[in-house]
Order: structure tokens, then C-alpha cells, then sequence
């Protein structure tokens, strides 16, 4: 396809350094890199240089800060639903995706580019994320995907192409890493000894968090102040939607908390063992959950549990934008309403612990449950209650024990009548 001007998602490693090199060198467009940092730390600002150095125009690179929009925009909504995939995966790498997508397709708008480019493989879930959210928000846009195309299926022949176009590489005969994806929410691992199911991960893997093993034996206690479902202050210190992100990744790192090793199902069909840490995210969702305990109304909590996974299916697979789960979040935005208090966990060597739990619009009412006499529940009332939920056993009893009655009767006459005319047969024989 014709392209003049395309938009690359360029972090300045390797495999983006040579797709920046390839899409000019096959397409013959103008390349304008975009840098998004969303808490991965590490710096991003080397990218520039290293764009600049590669021929890209000072005005073509864009480097931005979307930590407070990550958390804000997409990471709160999402944990509002408290959405676990498949059990256990808190979205860490998903969730960070349809952002991505959204500034590339900003970004093409501005400079008026008519394509985007990212680093996706063929094989992952990522390349479906990128993509939906592009063409959601840009049904006219054009994607380049280079690994669908090219043949450098290989670190190897990536160093080669590499070095024949003078792309500079830092530490180029290193033995290549884990493949990892990290963000503000989480850090991811895959490839190596972990494509074997059966063989535990090498704790020097781990980056984030101290192994549980050797985290303080003193436990820490902490509190968490919500409003309208959003965390907004940790030990009574408000906090923007990052620095409160943040400062929960520091408490949950120190006490090996949010380590998960995971077969998961990609939606392109094969399954993937990959390896994360969420510390930040294991200790909220405790404390979300918590506070919902006391402000939702029953029926309101197990109808969000029921949608839940259908709404973490929306956010893996990509549909981050979909009209189904704009119309799953307004649902969930609308319970969160009454969403806020205090709640008091403790952190000891990578569990999380509810203490305490209390909210101004707490349902809970000791009046009610109390084990001790009380005077505005009547026990006897109990009864009823029972027998009408209980009626339809009742008449559908009855009615199997009257047909059961009448079967046996049946089957008495048909054998007796089988006895008479075998009486009947054996005389005839005799005769």
C-alpha cells in the first residue's frame, strides 16, 4: 500500500530501531516516532537522541508523560470492575494498549500521516490491541505491522540488518533478555526457560519485588481512602492517580507482594506462559473489593461479579473502545457511586490482609446482624421466608412422589397380567 507519512510506537530498542530504518527503506514514507512514557522506568528521552541519529526530524519525534492518564483514564475505570483475567491476570500489559493506540492515532491526526506502525508480532495479543483501538478511533488509518511482513524473524538476523543499515545497538552480543513489557501497573516476562510450563522462573527474573521469602518479618499496616470507586490517598496522604500508583508499587515491592506465574489463553489462539509482578494492583484490588463489601447492595455487587468477566475478555482482547464495554463501564461507573471510606490492610511477606473496613455510606448495620438480642428483627419472620423460597421443591416434590405412586401401581398390573397370560400360554402348551 501507498504510504507518504506513518507513525511508529518507538521505544529505541532494538526491534523498533529497525523497523524505524525498515518502513523507510520499504515504503520510501517519512517516519515520525512517538515515545509514551507510562511508568516502564526507564528513561525515555534517550529515544530522542537516538531518533535524531537515525535521520528523523526534530519535529517528527514526539516523547510524552501519560502516567496520570494511564492510571486516571484507563487504569482506575478498569479496577472500578475489579477485572481479572481468566482468575488470576490483572491486565497489566492490556490495559496499557488502547492509550497507546489512542496518542498514535492523535498523533497521525496532527502531523497528517496516513498510517501507524508498532512492533507487535504476529503470534501475540498485542498486534489485535494496537490495531481495534486504531481502527475504532480512525477507521480510515492504515496499519503497518512489520513482523507480518518482513523476514527478520530473529534476533540474529535483526543485529544483521542492523549493522548493514548503521543502527547503533547497546549491548548487541548480550544474550537477549526475557521479552518484557512494563508499565506503571505492572512488569511482564516471557520466553526463555519460562516456554517450558513445567519449569519454575529464576528468581533473579523478578525486577520488581523482593521474593516473599525474604521481605520484613515485621508485617505494615497501611490505609487506602477511596471516593466514587477511585483510590485517592495512602496512610492519609492524598496523592495524584501516578504518585498514589506509585507509592502502592513501593509497599507492595517491599513486601514481595503481587509475584504471578500464569498459562493463559491469547485470544489468537495458542496459549502463553508468561510470568508478572503487580504489586500495586494486588494490593488495591484487596482493598477495592473490601470497601465495596460494605457500600454495595447485594444484588448490585453480584451483578458486577457476573459481568466482571466479560469485561476483563473486552480489555484483553482489545475492544477497549467497543460500544459493549462503554456500556459495561457506564453500568459500573453508576455502582461506584457510593464507593468511598477507609480501608485498613496489612502487607507481611506477599499476603494481603483486610483489618478494617468503614465508609459513611456503609450498609452494614450491626443492628441487624448482631448475634446479641435485638429489637428490630423479628426471627419468626424467618419462617415464611424459608417456605416461599422453598415452595416450588415442595410442589415439584408432590407432584414426583404422586407420579411415582401411580408408576408402581401401573407396573403391579402389567406384571400381573404378564403372570395370567404366562399361566395361560403353559396350559395351552400342556394341552
Amino acid at each position: 500500500m501507498a504510504v507518504k507519512k506513518v507513525v511508529l510506537a518507538y521505544s529505541g530498542g532494538l526491534d523498533t530501531s529497525v523497523i524505524l530504518k525498515w518502513l523507510g527503506d520499504t515504503y520510501g514514507c517519512e517516519v515520525v516516532t512517538f515515545t509514551a512514557d507510562i511508568g516502564q522506568g526507564e528513561e525515555v528521552e534517550p529515544a530522542r537522541a537516538k531518533a535524531l541519529k537515525l535521520g528523523i526530524k526534530a519535529k517528527n519525534i514526539f516523547i510524552e508523560d501519560l502516567q496520570e492518564e494511564f492510571i486516571r483514564d484507563f487504569v482506575f475505570p478498569m479496577f472500578r470492575a475489579n477485572a481479572i483475567y481468566e482468575g488470576e491476570y490483572l491486565l497489566g500489559t492490556s490495559i496499557a494498549r488502547p492509550l497507546i493506540a489512542k496518542r498514535l492515532v492523535e498523533i497521525a491526526q496532527k502531523v497528517g500521516a496516513d498510517a501507524i506502525a508498532h512492533g507487535a508480532t504476529g503470534k501475540g495479543n498485542d498486534q489485535v490491541r494496537f490495531e481495534l483501538g486504531a481502527y475504532a478511533l480512525d477507521p480510515e488509518i492504515k496499519v503497518i505491522a512489520p513482523w507480518r511482513e518482513w523476514d527478520l524473524n530473529s534476533r540474529e538476523k535483526l543485529l544483521a540488518y542492523a549493522k548493514k543499515a548503521g543502527i547503533p545497538i547497546e549491548n548487541a552480543k548480550k544474550k537477549s533478555p526475557y521479552s518484557m513489557d512494563a508499565n506503571l501497573l505492572h512488569i511482564s516476562y516471557e520466553g526463555q526457560n519460562l516456554e517450558d510450563p513445567s519449569q519454575a522462573p529464576e528468581e533473579s527474573m523478578w525486577r520488581w519485588s523482593v521474593s516473599p521469602k525474604n521481605a520484613p518479618d515485621k508485617p505494615e499496616i497501611i490505609t487506602i481512602e477511596f471516593e466514587k470507586g477511585d483510590g485517592i490517598a495512602i496512610n492519609g496522604k492524598k496523592l495524584s492517580p501516578a504518585k498514589f500508583w506509585q507509592k502502592l508499587n513501593a509497599l507492595g515491592s517491599k513486601h514481595g507482594i503481587g509475584r504471578l506465574d500464569l498459562v493463559e489463553n491469547r485470544f489468537v489462539g495458542m496459549k502463553s506462559r508468561g510470568c508478572y509482578e503487580t504489586p500495586g494492583g494486588a494490593i488495591y484490588l484487596k482493598a477495592h473489593r473490601a470497601i465495596e463489601s460494605i457500600t454495595l447492595d447485594r444484588e448490585e455487587a453480584h451483578l458486577k461479579d457476573e459481568l466482571m468477566p466479560r469485561y476483563a475478555s473486552l480489555i484483553y482482547n482489545g475492544f477497549w473502545f467497543s460500544k459493549e464495554r462503554e456500556a459495561l463501564q457506564a453500568l459500573i461507573d453508576t455502582t461506584q457511586k457510593s464507593v468511598s471510606g477507609l480501608v485498613r490492610l496489612e502487607l507481611y511477606k506477599g499476603s494481603v490482609m483486610v483489618l478494617g473496613r468503614e465508609s459513611s455510606n456503609s450498609l452494614f448495620s450491626a443492628a441487624y446482624s448482631t448475634f446479641e438480642e435485638d429489637s428490630v428483627y423479628d426471627q419468626k419472620d424467618a419462617a415464611g421466608f424459608i417456605k416461599l423460597n422453598a415452595l416450588r421443591f415442595i410442589i415439584e416434590g408432590k407432584a414426583q412422589g404422586k407420579k411415582s405412586k401411580k408408576s408402581t401401581k401401573k407396573l403391579d398390573k402389567s406384571s400381573n397380567g404378564a403372570k395370567k397370560s404366562g399361566k395361560k400360554e403353559s396350559k395351552k402348551k400342556q394341552k
